[in-house]
């Protein structure tokens, strides 16, 4: 879908409806840009208040369009992002179906909510029927934006555009399915963008054997037990500098079924989404390829299925990880801190100038946050405060947990180095605590995105999350760096 900022209404454009933002203490004013027959007389007979998200047909009553409507505000002061989320949904749902091209006057919307309120109109505006007969019968390609005064420049809308699509690409490969979207299927993915890219990205990918040359005997442990063998897919971005890169490392369990140690069978269906942290490293991928930001960036992804069968490690073996550690694996449902650990360590060849990993992790941080804050994890401010920014700028937000000492000794094991389970107590932080036994020679942050990259229930579906806030946070990267 394509976005353009425009300053006033095209006089002979092809919008086919005009949707006008009003606050609703500013009803009267509505009528200063746009000729509304009998607007006094609509609004009494349909007690038309402008509040949040309500709306008002003006068909055959606005001289520039045929099809008009007044779109509700609120209060225009009390707005908060989440408020402005529900109303480019309304937008979304009312015309996507009905119309090719519309648009949407901001003129009572708050400059500083212009940028987000394009990139919750992409948001809103994505369909998943892949594996439908019937498709979905969405038509829209197109919203113009009508602002008289916006801080919202074309390039912020190539780069909201850019996060569209890597959010999008995202969100397919999360809805996928584990018997389409699995570890090979994931490094061919990879492949693909690359030859789409090829003037900005190279990918390399290793198999098991390549692995067990390295001593990847964490990694390992999990992908034994399936037919399909793992794999570390790596994807380099470069463009223009060739300073230290941000590698990002995204967890890639294609299915978890939790090995031997089982999980319940009620809603197991929706473990496919425990690749959702490398879904998020591919889509940051595609966004980069297509913003074209100055930047070194490496992808990383640790992909592999976790099963059951007479191969699959057993709770109590030990392994021997890339680092030298070596993990009692108490439970193998902990699977994902394994195949990160060794990703972890392999991404040191690269010389970070920082990592940031990304996984849905622990179902104990879905318990701490929900679904709408992503658990950031890290020793440093400094990181730490960008992550805060970007995520506050992206509307993709995250709350720093701890990682202290003080935990470790949850870790402890009487046979190994350290046990891949911390007990009941802190279950997402111990989870950090383990990881961060890996990530000591390097800046480094943990995201655990295990309430905030998938919804479950009747909508249950990939968010693409945090697509938007790494995508900003590189962009603000950018920024500083002049």
């Amino acid at each position: 879908m394509k976005l353009t900022i425009n300053t006033s209404f095209p006089e002979n454009g092809s919008s086919q409806s005009l949707l006008i933002l009003v606050d609703s203490e500013q009803l009267q004013n509505t009528t200063a840009t746009y000729q509304i027959n009998n607007l006094d007389t609509l609004i009494e007979a349909s007690q038309f208040k402008a509040a949040l998200a309500e709306s008002l047909s003006l068909i055959g009553q606005v001289s520039q369009s045929s099809h008009a409507a007044l779109i509700g505000l609120g209060k225009v002061a009390e707005l908060q992002p989440a408020k402005l989320a529900k109303i480019a949904q309304t937008i979304i749902q009312a015309t996507q179906k009905k119309f090719k091209q519309i648009s949407v006057d901001l003129n009572q919307l708050p400059q500083e909510f212009h940028y987000l309120f394009a990139l919750f109109l992409t948001q809103a505006s994505y369909g998943y029927d892949e594996y439908k007969s019937k498709k979905n019968e969405f038509v829209l390609e197109q919203i113009d934006l009508i602002a008289t005064h916006s801080v919202l420049t074309t390039e912020q809308l190539q780069l909201v555009q850019a996060v569209q699509n890597g959010q999008n690409l995202a969100r397919d490969l999360g809805n996928r399915p584990g018997n389409i979207c699995f570890p090979e299927y994931l490094a061919e993915q990879a492949v693909a963008l690359a030859a789409e890219y090829p003037d900005l990205l190279k990918v390399t990918v290793l198999d098991e054997q390549q692995m067990a040359d390295l001593g990847m005997g964490a990694f390992l442990a999990v992908s034994k037990g399936s037919e399909r063998p793992g794999r570390i897919i790596s994807i380099e971005y470069q463009s223009e500098r060739s300073e230290a890169p941000v590698v990002l490392v995204g967890k890639g369990i294609t299915f978890d079924t939790g090995g031997i140690s089982l999980k319940p069978g009620a809603g197991m269906d929706e473990m496919k989404y425990d690749m959702c942290g490398a879904a998020s490293v591919l889509g940051t991928m595609r966004a980069l390829c297509e913003s074209r930001l100055p930047l070194h960036v490496i992808g990383t992804i640790a992909a592999a299925e976790n099963m059951p069968s007479g191969k699959a490690t057993r709770p109590g073996d030990i392994v021997t990880t890339m680092s030298g550690q070596t993990v009692e694996i108490l439970n193998t449902d902990a699977e994902g801190r394994l195949v990160l650990c060794d990703t972890l360590t392999y991404v040191k060849r690269f010389n970070p100038a920082l990592v940031i990993d990304i996984a849905t992790l622990t179902g104990a941080c879905v318990v701490a946050l929900g679904s709408v804050l992503t658990g950031m994890f890290t020793p440093d401010d400094k990181l730490a405060a960008e992550l805060e920014t970007a995520g506050q700028d992206s509307f993709d937000r995250v709350w720093r947990m701890p990682v202290l000492d003080d935990y470790q000794e949850q870790l402890d094991s009487p046979f190994a180095d350290i046990g891949n389970i911390g007990g009941p107590k802190a279950g997402s932080v111990t989870a950090a605590c383990f990881l961060q036994r890996f990530t000591r020679e390097y800046r480094w942050a943990h995201l655990d995105v295990a309430g905030t990259a998938w919804n479950s229930g009747t909508n249950k579906g990939a968010t693409g999350r945090p697509v938007p806030l790494l995508m900003q946070f590189l962009a603000n990267r950018v920024q500083s760096n002049g």
